[in-house]
């Protein structure tokens, strides 16, 4: 019997590579062995106590590894920001490695600004911030609209429940305007133009966005320091102004950080019909079907929408989204480069 089991043993460990072989694409073998020593390293072969020898082939080839080149500086908000110190330039190379090797992350970021920063960039310059600090939501969210973190941060955004109510947002178990791309846009908006009057500069108001601005104040006046870029931080904030940096160098160019997109891989913007509520809706599947839709298509175009029903009520109004007829078609326009709000994304 233990015979008997050895041997099945070592036929399946030759057989089944051989089927592996068979169906398995390949990947490229490295270019700098020669031949010879390719096959010699691709192969092995079994010994079988009753037959002929199998020939097993792995691969185990390793694709090309490489460091993403740092810019020396990066125009941010009007002003040219020097990496030439050496711990700034460190900062952020490290979070351009961490983004150019997280793909399906950045992947997803990219695609997604198509459909978000067309929405969100005119409401921060209407409110005084500059178009630059659309990388800041990148960061926060990856451009999600229903991004949850563990701490109960929710939106694009990522405001906390108190800080959301605090910069004029409903937060309730109908209504959640974290989630509403233009409102919480704006609010977030109104945080970052007050940081910036404090402050004086967008890399402490953006570090104040993360670790909050009675902690930034506080640590700018022990440490004696003008600028978060000078002051000792917990890592996760230390790191924030560089990865908002570090999104909007691969945002602008992706094609030099590897990220190779055709240009209808980006998501298009929804079309839709903006309908006014100002009465209480009991049964929203219902006024979903009403109105040529389905509720699930209502809750992908309005996020804030929390629950099955919306009460309306002390003279308030909401506006939900409805697609047009026909707009949610992708195959009814294919997205061409001069259709993408930045057409630098593809070459």
């Amino acid at each position: 019997m233990k015979q008997t089991l050895a041997t099945c043993a070592l036929l399946r460990m030759a057989i089944l590579p051989v089927e592996a072989k068979k169906h398995t694409p390949q990947p490229a073998k490295p270019a700098h062995l020669s031949s010879t020593s390719r096959d010699q390293a691709a192969s092995r072969t079994l010994p079988s106590p009753e037959g002929p020898a199998y020939t097993v082939t792995h691969a185990t080839w390793f694709q090309p590894v490489v460091s993403p080149p740092v810019p020396e500086s990066i125009q941010f908000a009007g002003k040219t920001q020097s990496f030439d110190r050496t711990d700034m330039y460190e900062r952020l190379d490290r979070e351009l490695t961490q983004m150019c090797y997280s793909h399906s992350s950045t992947l997803l970021m990219l695609k997604r600004a198509n459909r978000v920063f067309p929405i969100i960039a005119p409401i921060l310059k209407r409110n005084g911030v500059p178009e630059d600090l659309v990388y800041l939501a990148a960061i926060e969210s990856t451009l999600n609209p229903r991004a949850v973190s563990a701490a109960k941060a929710a939106g694009i955004w990522q405001f906390m429940p108190s800080t959301a109510k605090q910069y004029g947002l409903e937060v309730s178990d109908y209504v959640d305007e974290r989630y509403n791309l233009e409102k919480a846009t704006a609010a977030a908006a109104r945080y970052l133009k007050a940081a910036y009057a404090k402050y004086g500069n967008w890399e402490s108001a953006m570090a104040s966005y993360n670790g909050g601005q009675g902690r930034i104040s506080g640590e700018l006046t022990d440490q004696l320091a003008q600028s978060a870029f000078d002051l000792y931080l917990v890592e996760e904030t230390t790191r924030y102004p560089y990865r908002v940096y570090a999104a909007k160098a691969i945002m602008e160019d992706p094609v030099k950080y590897g990220f190779n997109l055709l240009a209808d891989q980006f998501y298009r913007p929804y079309v839709c019909t903006e309908v006014e509520v100002t009465s209480t809706i009991d049964n929203l599947p219902q006024w979903a079907k009403d109105h040529g839709t389905t509720y699930a298509m209502l809750r992908e175009l309005n996020p804030w929408l929390r629950a099955k029903s919306l009460p309306v009520s002390g003279g308030k109004s909401y506006t939900i989204l409805v697609p047009k007829n026909g707009s949610m078609s992708k195959s009814a326009k294919k997205l061409r480069k001069n259709d993408l709000y930045n057409p630098d994304w593809v070459r």
